[in-house]
């Protein structure tokens, strides 16, 4: 039985990159370090991991995943504060209505984050 989503996996393939990306989700979003070891590092969302190895060794092609989706309570304040550190916004904050009947209001907003990979800030309004 599924019991819900455990961790987000990423590879960077050098020290700059994996300094970027703790840089980025540590630093920037504030996103504690639950365990931290050569290998790599998890980083606890609340509801989830995000785990950032450091043994890639090439540029990873962009998979079938188109995004993944932090749960935040303001999607606005989010990107602001990802755009002020100079990253690219891929799409600006809106309303949206998610599912079907009965459907469910949301705020989402996404950014390119340091690998390339989408990030949706989501802000659920039930």
């Amino acid at each position: 039985m599924i019991l819900g989503l455990h961790h987000v996996s990423m590879k960077t393939q050098n020290d700059t990159e994996y300094a970027a990306v703790l840089a980025f989700y540590r630093d920037l979003l504030h996103l504690p370090v639950l365990m931290e070891s050569a290998a790599c590092t998890l980083l606890d969302t609340g509801s989830g991991l995000v785990e950032i190895f450091r043994n890639g060794t090439s540029a990873m092609p962009q998979g079938v995943i188109r995004h993944f989706a932090l749960r935040v309570d303001d999607t606005d304040a989010m990107i602001e504060t990802v755009r002020a550190a100079g990253y690219r916004i891929h799409m600006e904050p809106k309303d949206v209505q998610v599912g079907g009947n009965p459907a469910f209001p949301a705020r989402v907003g996404f950014c390119i984050g340091p690998l390339g990979e989408q990030v949706e800030f989501f802000c659920q309004k039930w």
